[in-house]
Parts: structure tokens; sequence; C-alpha cells
């Protein structure tokens, strides 16, 4: 297998120029979850260059059987995300976002890059694998329910059914050349939640002829605290944030309603559903005793994201015969969440990152942030990471 491992790194060398021109081409033309029209245009019109045709599902997503030598012998899944965020760019690069406003600042362009250039690597490499690698391209990351889970609906994961799904993410934590694994629990389920206290507006200046919904939403603010700091098992990673609040009075006026936004996350479906209770009870019953009324709602989100074992074993054995075994490291817990937890439900998964930070170029934003870029450098290392990674993993 040395020399086809070195064929791989000669074609992922070969094709960079090719990958990192599409890495730009996605990020100067990002489109947001689930309108990646152009994209998904794009992408189907580059596999077909090279020979692949790509079945299209969930709207905007992609499929792709790149089939070996005796293509029922084994299937291998790799999946790559293909929307953008609502975020103005202030990178000034010759391939900043022409669509002001959005932007590919969680580096999706640079997994489909990758993929694709994994898919030109894998096509010229026919002949030298058995098996079949199935390439998904789905839409609608970064927006519930995820495109991860209407791909499923449809059936990205039946006829015919892969043993096995590999997922790549950007990592700017991580210098280029390095790359992440971890096995078991990673990443966290993810539920927005949605409150409105109502009370009764009036004069700031006459505090006792109103029911202020200000001051009752400070007090579940704080009390909902409580589900994390003195009722969450210390086991059990758990987060509860509120990013959003809305209280549309002024510095004399006491508004009639306040509105407030947040996230929970935690890694453990029991103690998830158990939160929900709590938090819901806590808060209504608190603006209740206030004289005030809470309607609290919890949209359930994407699931925790667990790597299997022994899948992630063999990936990160594969990435150490790749790029040394001193540039494959250990990942953390991550409380961030990735809608790849679906596919992660269904079948054995493993997600890893690839690092893309270059401090002596100034790469260094994370992602989420208008200053996101990545080491174009990396792109070689992801396809070629990937391809190696998809050929181990079929034999």
């Amino acid at each position: 297998m040395s020399d086809l491992k070195a064929r791989v790194k000669q074609l992922a060398s070969e094709f960079a120029s090719e990958t990192v021109n599409i890495h730009q081409h996605l990020h100067a033309n990002p489109e947001l979850s689930f309108q990646e029209f152009q994209t998904s245009a794009f992408v189907k019109n580059t596999l077909q260059s090279y020979g692949l045709e790509a079945e299209t599902m969930a709207g905007t997503g992609l499929v792709v059987l790149l089939k070996g030598r005796n293509p029922e012998k084994k299937v291998i899944a790799l999946r790559a995300d293909l929307d953008a965020l609502p975020i103005f760019e202030k990178n000034e690069v010759n391939y900043k976002s022409k669509n002001e406003g959005v932007m590919h600042a969680c580096g999706h362009d640079a997994h489909t890059a990758s993929l694709l250039g994994t898919a030109r690597i894998l096509s010229q490499l026919r002949e030298e694998f058995e098996g079949t690698v199935k390439l998904i391209f789905q839409p609608g990351e970064e927006k519930f329910p995820g495109g991860a889970s209407l791909m499923i609906k449809e059936g990205v994961l039946q006829n015919p059914v892969p043993e096995a799904i590999l997922g790549q993410h950007v990592f700017p934590l991580l210098e280029t050349g390095k790359v992440g694994f971890r096995s078991g629990m990673y990443m966290a389920s993810a539920d927005e939640i949605y409150v409105t206290v109502r009370g009764k507006g009036g004069h700031a200046a006459i505090p006792e002829m109103n029911i202020d919904p200000v001051l009752i939403s400070a007090h579940i603010l704080v009390a909902l605290q409580q589900i994390v700091s003195r009722v969450a098992s210390p086991k059990i990673p758990t987060v509860l944030s509120f990013g959003k609040v809305q209280a549309n009075g002024a510095t004399n006026v006491i508004p009639d309603e306040v509105k407030m936004e947040g996230t929970f996350r935690t890694m453990n479906e029991k103690w998830r559903a158990e939160a929900h209770v709590k938090m819901k009870k806590m808060a209504e019953e608190m603006a209740e005793a206030m004289g005030g009324s809470c309607e609290f709602t919890i949209l359930k989100g994407y699931p925790f994201l667990q790597n299997e074992p022994e899948l992630t074993a063999k990936a990160r054995e594969a990435a150490e015969q790749y790029l040394g075994a001193e540039n494959v490291v250990d990942l953390d817990l991550w409380l961030a969440a990735e809608d790849f937890a679906y596919y992660s439900q269904e079948t054995a998964a493993c997600f890893y990152r690839l690092g893309t930070r270059n401090e002596s170029r100034g790469i260094v934003s994370s992602v989420h942030t208008p200053t996101f870029d990545i080491d174009e450098n990396a792109l070689e290392i992801g396809s070629g990471l990937m391809a190696w990674l998809a050929l181990e993993q079929l034999k």
C-alpha cells in the first residue's frame, strides 16, 4: 500500500492548484442554507468533468457513486456541506464574497473543494481499489432541521448502504499540516430556545402600576443557570446560553413583553429531555409568581455526535500513516453542534478536524466570524487524506 499512498499524495499535489481554484470560486459565491442552487450546479458540473454523474437530493444536495473494482464488495461514504452563513465578510482577498451579507465563514467551501479533490483523486484510482465510495454533498448544515436529516429521509444512506461515513471539518485552532480525532462522544446536541415574557407596561417612574417583564426576564435568566450549575451532573457537559434579549421599552418606558433567544447543548439524551422539562417549568412558574406569564418554546435540534471507536481508530491509524504520527492529535469534547450527528445516529461515523491555521500569515480567526479564512495549503492535505482514509476503509 505504500506505493498507493505515494500515488495519492502525488495526485493530491498535482490537483492542488485546481482544488484551490475551486475553493476560491465557492468562497466568492456563497449561498445560504437550502438556497445553494448555483453551488450545487457548479459541483455537479465539476463532477461531470471528472466523469462522475451526480444525483440530486433534498433540493440542492448531491450524491455520487464512485465505483472501483467489484463495487458491491464494500461501500464507504464521504460527506461535505455546501451552505454559507449570513455574515458580512471583512477579509480583503481576491476571492472575497461577491454576495453582500453572505459568507463562507464556517469552511464549507473548503469541505466541498476538498471532497471534489478527493473525488478526482479516487476517479484516477478506480482500478486500485475494490468497492464503492459514496460522495455526499449536502445542503443546509447551518439551518434547522439540517440538510443531513433531509438527505437521510430521502435515502442517501440506502441503495447502496454504506458501512461507514467519514466527515471532515476545518479547525482554525490547529496548524495546517495537522489533523485531530476523537473516539466516542465528540460534539453536543443543540436546541433552540425561544422565550416570551409578558407583563403590563407603563411609565418607568411608577413601577407599582406595572408588571415589569424586564425584571421577570432577568430573574428567569439568572435562575435558569441553576440548570447547569446545580442540577446537571458534572459528568455531563452542558451549556445554556442566551444570545438575544429584546425589550422594546425606553429609559422611562416599561414594555409589555420581552423576547429572549438561546441555546441548550449537552451530550446525554436522558438529561436533555429532563432539562427541557425543568427549564420550561422554572421559567413559567417564576413568571407567574411575579405576576406575569411566560411562553417557553424549545425547538429540538441536532442530536449529539458520536464517533464509532473502531472506525475512528482505523481512520486515525491511516492518518498517521499518511501525515506522520506527530501530525495527528487528540481532540477535546466540543460543545458546538453539527448535523453530521444525524449520520452518526444511523451508521458508523467518524468526524475529524483538518488544521487550517497559519499564524505567520495572520490566518487565525475562528469560524463564524467575518475574518475567518483558511490556509489553502490545507486543501491538498484534506483532499489527499480523505482519499487515503477511504481507501484504507475499503481494504
